[in-house]
């Protein structure tokens, strides 16, 4: 059985190479562009560039340091600049968190409370205007790019929470596969992990009788599998690399996720993780969801195994084929230099305690069925600490 749904997805993807030099037909020169970026890579790959000379004759200033993990405190300050100068397009150039960071500016831009943490990123109240914005994407992981969908830390709580509404679409998103070969090969590994677990976190629940959305997911991740070592060897092959930055994009623009029950338990801890330690968001969803599949093992039987036989060809019995499917995902994931257990990272008792503290305070239960607990939580951690 296939639940209601209402689908739209109204982002313009340009994608393939060259095709920053299209900036001029996708932005009204009428607008005044703030140019948003992150730590700098884009002024040494050549697309900072690229997007000046394409954008020559625009109104633009520039807001750069968004952090990998955006800060509500440095997003505040592009905020207080883009209202100063009147600005009334956003366009991020970088990775899924440039694009999130940018995300929140062009929400929080018009808004005219006095808490914008509270009412925008914790959802106390709807908003239905926000700055437009393009994108530039020059990191494949989040599918930012084409949802409305953000993520923001706050470094003064020790924070972080996802965000999103249908007015925070990019009105186009630019994918060109030549932006990634400077890429970090670290980089690319977090690209792959964050855009595999996206998928799983639509796909790995019960069986729903959903053949397309079941074999667009298991298309998905066998091309994740398939074009992992490829992306990150020395010499990349262009297609490769197309072939990455686009499943990274439909991983989760929502055509996985039309009419089926989700789950995100493995997002809602690791984010915990991240906002405690400052670990890579792709690490931390490493850390859990083997574990996370393991403890969960019985009531996520059906598609455990639907996943082990079609995504890994495991041919044995039910409780065998599980066990080797989360078998194959740690290995997986190792294979990209990304450990499974949160004890590579230093995290013991004292995070898990905390962690399990906060879920228990919100009284918050998560997963498909909203039957994983506070304590619950604390048992999956401590699953990746022994």
């Amino acid at each position: 059985m296939i639940n209601n749904f209402s689908f739209q997805n109204p982002v313009k993807v340009v994608f393939g190479k060259g095709t920053i030099a299209q900036l001029p037909k996708l932005i009204d020169k009428k607008n005044k562009i703030m140019l948003t970026y992150g730590g700098g890579s884009i002024f040494k790959n050549g697309v900072y560039v690229q997007v000046k000379k394409a954008l020559s004759g625009f109104e633009i200033i520039e807001f750069g340091g968004i952090e990998p993990n955006p800060t509500y405190e440095t997003l505040m300050k592009a905020v207080a600049i883009a209202r100063q100068e009147e600005v009334d397009f956003l366009l991020p150039v970088g990775g899924g968190s440039v694009l999130d960071g940018t995300k929140f500016i062009a929400a929080a831009v018009p808004y005219e409370g006095n808490d914008e943490w509270n009412d925008i990123v914790l959802g106390a109240k709807r908003y239905s205007e926000a700055l437009p914005i393009g994108a530039v994407l020059t990191l494949p992981a989040t599918g930012s790019e084409m949802n409305y969908y953000a993520v923001i830390s706050r470094t003064e709580t020790q924070e972080k929470y996802g965000m999103g509404s249908p007015v925070l679409y990019p009105k186009f998103s630019i994918l060109d596969p030549e932006t990634t070969f400077s890429l970090p090969k670290t980089q690319i590994a977090n690209g792959i992990a964050d855009a595999f677990v996206h998928v799983m976190e639509q796909y790995l629940t019960f069986d729903q009788n959903t053949p397309i959305q079941d074999r667009f997911a298991e298309g998905v991740l066998s091309t994740l599998i398939e074009v992992a070592p490829k992306v990150l060897a020395e010499n990349p092959a262009y297609e490769d690399m197309a072939n990455y930055m686009w499943a990274a994009t439909v991983a989760l623009n929502g055509w996985i996720s039309t009419g089926v029950a989700q789950d995100w338990a493995t997002h809602a801890i690791g984010h915990e993780i991240t906002a405690l330690h400052g670990i890579d968001h792709a690490r931390t969803l490493a850390v859990v969801l083997p574990h996370l599949m393991a403890y969960k093992k019985d009531r996520k039987l059906s598609k455990i195994v639907q996943y082990g036989k079609r995504v890994w060809d495991i041919n044995a019995d039910a409780d065998q084929t599980a066990e080797l499917a989360i078998e194959k995902t740690v290995a997986f994931f190792e294979s990209l230099g990304i450990p499974s257990k949160a004890s590579a990272y230093g995290i013991g008792e004292e995070t898990i305690a905390e962690i399990e503290k906060r879920f228990a305070e919100r009284n918050q239960k998560i997963g498909e069925h909203g039957d994983i607990s506070a304590e619950d939580i604390r048992k999956i951690l401590e699953m990746s600490i022994s």
